[in-house]
């Protein structure tokens, strides 16, 4: 799973990278509570920002100590939650099972097996999901399926791949009484979407190249010039100065500054480090262990 939606920590203001993680504990929790201790190893840190994003104004940003099997005598700071971390715990689950069947149709032989595997292993925390937010799952059928199709034709629009996926991470914004809130919510959402499709194929280029799969970066640029990075990397600023200017409309949260943190310092940051091919490289160093 992608995991690109991450804060700067050296640019957090004092506190805030400590609230960041006490909501990264309380979803692992809730994964852990309500759909098993395998939907734990699913997690990433694009979910905890779509948790902090769904938590209300009057959110309680409460943290109490929690004890893990990661982290059994001294505990670690952890959210209690509400139906924010709910939602995000379910929706985590529902993707993953999702991105699953995925591989498991277009990977090589043994990457479709162990996806298989994961997905059997998954099967019961995914009912239950479904079973919990039944419109996001159906959402989530459609949406792959239509996603699928394309990529199996080869598609050379780059337009219609990421608008697919787009619309699935707009699918993630709950109804909301405040009906404004609800459309700056999925506007930030579609195009923090369509950003981390594009992000990823980048990630994926040379890899899917020499497995011969279908990449819409690729397709879209078979020669990969400089001038075809920067007319990427131009498209996807503007998809993320639009996710800033909808959360502009967004009444503050607990967890505004780090939501702010991640949107206009943390997601450059990452975007250049994957387009410098220094990505998997800061992941190895910067691994955490799952709280």
């Amino acid at each position: 799973m992608f995991g690109y939606v991450r804060a700067r920590e050296d640019t957090l203001p004092s506190g805030a990278w400590e609230a960041y993680e006490a909501v990264y504990c309380g979803l692992c929790r809730n994964l852990g509570a309500r759909y098993g201790a395998f939907s734990r190893s699913f997690l990433n840190y694009d979910f905890v920002f779509l948790a902090m994003l769904l938590a209300p104004a009057e959110a309680d940003g409460t943290q109490g100590c929690q004890r893990c099997p990661l982290h059994p005598i001294k505990g670690k700071p952890a959210c209690s939650g509400g139906t924010w971390l709910d939602t995000a715990a379910a929706e985590s689950v529902i993707l993953a099972a999702w991105k699953l069947r995925d591989s498991a149709a277009d990977d090589g032989a043994l990457a479709r097996w162990r996806a298989k595997g994961l997905s059997l292993a998954l099967w019961r925390g995914y009912r239950r999901a479904k079973a919990e937010y039944p419109a996001y799952d159906e959402a989530a059928a459609q949406l792959m399926t239509e996603l699928w199709t394309l990529e199996r034709e080869g598609c050379p629009s780059i337009d219609r791949t990421a608008d697919c996926f787009a619309r699935l991470l707009a699918a993630a914004a709950p109804p909301r009484e405040d009906e404004a809130a609800q459309r700056a919510t999925r506007q930030l959402l579609y195009h923090l979407g369509r950003w981390i499709y594009l992000i990823d194929a980048v990630d994926d280029l040379e890899e899917d190249r020499q497995a011969g799969r279908y990449n819409p970066v690729s397709a879209r640029f078979p020669q990969w010039t400089q001038e075809d990075k920067a007319y990427l990397r131009q498209m996807m600023d503007h998809s993320l100065a639009l996710a800033g200017s909808a959360f502009q409309l967004l009444a503050p949260n607990p967890w505004h500054s780090v939501l702010e943190n991640i949107l206009y310092s943390g997601l450059p940051s990452v975007e250049e480090l994957v387009f410098s091919g220094r990505w998997r490289d800061y992941q190895k160093r910067h691994r955490r262990v799952n709280g």
